[in-house]
């Protein structure tokens, strides 16, 4: 039996660029980091006891005896990809699906984690990486970026460039003291929509003149954004202010980046002292994040009484396997 844990990511500054149809031709880099919200995938191979060979459990229980009738395209792809047999799978989480914060890239890595260690082989966060890029954007074709799948292998806070010639991940290097206080300024909420970010994607595609220009703007504002962070001298409330900058940017980008109600919700915020903020995610819905200093954190929490507070903490451990008990499998014998 293999379980891994995978955190989720959230990302400041840059989300958009890590588009392959933009960074191929014009470059891109996000600033994002990890943090203390997981989600689990638990597998091992099915005992021979039942009338089926593959059972799944996520939002909804499969059991089926072709791995072509699995439902789940993420799940099926990945099992015919690494050519695994006789599957039982268990998905959880801490946080709901659909919410922007990389969930679907989470499960995407921690499961190819874990079908890696039940055949016994070691994969390196690259090759995790990589392998679930190539699920979800190739094997599944949904729509999106590239920096899900990294932030969920590698974890901790980073700069993530894109090139021609694909990526590179950079640690931001920054105190623990300044980090911290990032940490204690932040400030995120549940708006209780969900949505999937592949929709959300399409919608926004990538094509017009004019959204060229606004990622080249969002892509600037990660080297102003990393300053911040790594030069103790400069005011970390920058920072705050510059995520608001890079909303007002982001929302310019597509109709389906925003509704009314998330920018009544980000007003609100701003209004009762909120130095900036954004949407987690490629939008619509799911968790929207404030930079607040202290002292208006409580006028902000009242503002935002109606959601889900969700308190967290940064972290860097990326993928991990938490628990590995080696079978004994022996593939079964095809009738002659």
């Amino acid at each position: 039996m293999i379980i891994t844990k995978t955190p989720f990511r959230m990302s400041f500054f840059g989300g958009g660029t890590d588009m392959e149809e933009y960074f191929r031709e014009n470059g891109g880099a996000v600033l994002s980091t990890t943090f203390d919200k997981y989600c689990y995938v638990n597998v091992r191979h099915l005992p021979r006891f039942f009338d089926y060979s593959t059972e799944l459990t996520y939002s909804k229980t499969e059991r089926v005896t072709n791995v072509d009738d699995i439902q789940h395209p993420a799940i099926r792809n990945a099992i015919k990809m690494l050519d695994m047999h006789e599957i039982r799978l268990t998905y959880e989480a801490d946080l709901p699906a659909r919410s922007g914060l990389g969930t679907s890239s989470s499960f995407a890595v921690g499961m190819l984690n874990a079908f890696y260690a039940l055949k016994g082989k070691y994969a390196d966060k690259k090759r995790l990486a990589d392998e679930a890029i190539y699920l979800e954007r190739a094997l599944c074709n949904e729509a999106g970026g590239w920096q899900d799948q990294i932030a969920a292998s590698y974890g901790g806070f980073n700069r993530i460039n894109f090139n021609s010639d694909g990526y590179e991940v950079l640690p931001v290097i920054i105190s623990q003291e300044r980090k911290q206080q990032l940490n204690d300024n932040l400030m995120m909420f549940f708006t209780g929509f969900t949505r999937f970010s592949s929709d959300v994607q399409k919608t926004n595609a990538v094509g017009t003149q004019d959204k060229k220009v606004l990622l080249k703007q969002i892509h600037e504002l990660v080297d102003e954004a990393e300053q911040i962070l790594v030069d103790k001298n400069l005011d970390l409330d920058d920072f705050g202010r510059l995520l608001d900058v890079a909303w007002k940017l982001k929302r310019q980008t597509g109709s389906a980046v925003s509704t009314d109600s998330i920018d009544d919700l980000y007003a609100k915020g701003i209004n009762a002292g909120a130095l900036g903020g954004k949407l987690l995610g490629a939008g619509g819905g799911g968790f929207l994040i404030f930079y607040v200093q202290p002292k208006k954190q409580d006028s902000v929490y009242q503002a935002m009484e109606d959601l889900m507070y969700v308190p967290f903490n940064f972290e860097n451990g990326g993928t991990r396997v938490i628990h590995f008990t080696p079978e004994t499998y022996e593939p079964k014998k095809m009738k002659a």
